[in-house]
């Protein structure tokens, strides 16, 4: 027999022990609550961000993307970027990592470096690649950091000519970029008259500049680089050679365009052009002898070292395991058949888009393409880039303003940049180009129609085009039409959005 103090004892540790279960119960509902709320649909987690991801989509799916320097990526990398590598930190090389848990983040990387050195048959003796940097900006900018000293010297395309920022773009009144701002950049440039890079003025230049690297790359250039040409000015001013394919990668993986790599100390580029990845970029350099001197010693590259550790420590924390795993996809996808007939297809529509143009009165810049994109010069036709840019994208079709040789402002240029690597991914052939060249057409000759009227003011152009009934018809007709014409061809990604 329990005495009453006993009983009461034991009547406050059942009320103590059920108040601990509702508790527990409680806490476990709670977190399963937060659990399930980490793990709803983005339309029922978040329906207005939904919403403008889904116009984002209706917009690329009713319009025709023509911007150079973009394309539709395919549904694998699109699922390694939405997959549970944005989970982890893995700071450091492959087997050399800062933090736990990394054993097959360690595997997938080995395998995107793998796989990005097949993709454009390079050996893993002579070449390596570092897949970590975020896009091609931050790669160029490691190989700067790794071999060229602060203040040290380097030469690019100047940015009116078709040069990039990150190859050391400044004005009279500022350095722009980070790079002419770090290093000492000095710009080379094409030929005003026939839109080629000077070759010749390129080595003249060299030899009274001295650079550490000269870099073979474009952003708006149509023709194919010589980069045979590069290499012997790099060996006459003992410079390294780093090109830049960014633009170009797919078409160089494919094969239809010459290779830096035959040429060049080091390869960077962007994985989301033309070669249809993740956005993401790669370094590649060279391992091995890189000469031999006048007693016959051979002088071993130790570039490998540097460019890694100018990646991480230098100036990024933990890679984008997501990016790097979406790069391995696209790599082993750029391998596929497939992918060689899409590139060829990609440079017969920048061909069909050139001579369409041309034929219609427009001037193209070095006169025709190699390539996947054309730089059209508005000049001989009265529009600036600006006004044409504005109106394209009024009727659904999105390029970029650009500067074209002689031009003295990239604020306000005489041109456009147009690609076709977009399109072809959506199926479109020559004879769909024929249409676009005449939808382009159409609307320039429209945006003269308006600009005659209202100046050459930019801000009146466009509350002429969105103030006049007629105009507002005209645009508003032209769009439809354009769309109804893009909804043909399917587009790659989730069918979610």
């Amino acid at each position: 027999m329990l005495g009453g103090a006993a009983i009461v004892c034991k009547q406050h540790l059942l009320n103590t022990c059920k108040i601990f279960a509702r508790t527990f119960r409680n806490q476990v509902k709670m977190s399963t609550s937060a659990i399930v709320s980490l793990n709803t649909n983005l339309w029922d987690s978040d329906p207005e961000l939904y919403d403008l991801i889904k116009k984002e989509k209706k917009r690329q799916f009713l319009g025709l993307e023509m911007i150079a320097s973009e394309n539709f990526t395919s549904k694998a990398v699109l699922q390694c970027l939405g997959s549970c590598l944005s989970n982890k930190y893995s700071e450091g090389m492959p087997g050399q990592r800062y933090y736990g848990g990394n054993e097959f983040i360690d595997q997938i990387e080995l395998l995107a470096q793998k796989r990005s050195l097949e993709a454009y048959n390079l050996s893993s003796e002579n070449w390596g690649a570092n897949v970590q940097p975020l896009s091609g900006s931050p790669a160029n900018f490691a190989v700067y950091t790794a071999i060229v000293e602060p203040h040290g010297r380097i030469m690019g395309l100047d940015l009116p000519d078709g040069g990039h920022l990150t190859h050391g773009f400044y004005t009279a009144q500022r350095k722009i970029s980070a790079t002419s701002i770090f290093f000492e950049s000095m710009p080379y440039r094409v030929n005003p008259e026939t839109g080629l890079i000077d070759y010749e003025a390129l080595l003249k230049t060299a030899r009274l500049f001295r650079p550490k690297l000269i870099i073979a790359g474009v952003s708006c250039h149509s023709r194919a680089l010589d980069y045979k040409k590069f290499r012997e000015i790099c060996d006459d001013v003992g410079a390294y050679l780093m090109s830049d394919m960014a633009h170009i990668s797919g078409l160089v993986a494919a094969g239809v365009t010459p290779s830096p790599f035959e040429y060049s100390d080091i390869v960077t580029t962007t994985t989301h052009k033309s070669l249809r990845g993740p956005r993401s970029g790669i370094i590649f350099f060279r391992k091995g002898v890189r000469s031999v001197n006048a007693k016959g010693e051979k002088i071993l590259y130790d570039l490998e070292n540097k460019i890694n550790q100018a990646v991480f420590p230098g100036l990024q924390g933990g890679p984008h395991n997501h990016q790097i795993a979406a790069v391995a996809t696209a790599m082993k996808l750029a391998k596929e058949p497939e992918f060689k007939k899409y590139q060829e297809q990609v440079v017969l529509n920048a061909k069909a888009l050139s001579a369409g143009l041309q034929s219609k009165g427009y001037k193209i810049v070095t006169d025709g393409t190699d390539l996947h994109l054309i730089l059209v010069d508005l000049r001989n036709v009265k529009l600036t880039g600006s006004k044409a840019e504005y109106i394209l994208e009024e009727v659904a079709i999105a390029c970029n303003k650009n500067t074209v040789p002689g031009d003295k402002s990239a604020l306000n240029p005489s041109g456009i940049r147009l690609g076709t690597p977009a399109l072809t991914t959506r199926g479109f052939v020559e004879k769909d180009i024929n249409q676009v060249v005449d939808f382009i057409d159409r609307t320039l000759k429209l945006a003269r129609e308006i600009g005659e009227k209202s100046g050459p003011k930019i801000v009146d152009y466009k509350n002429l085009l969105h103030n006049d009934e007629i105009f507002k018809t005209k645009v508003a007709a032209l769009k439809k039409e354009i769309e109804e014409y893009s909804s043909q061809f399917p587009m790659p990604g989730h069918e979610e959005y």
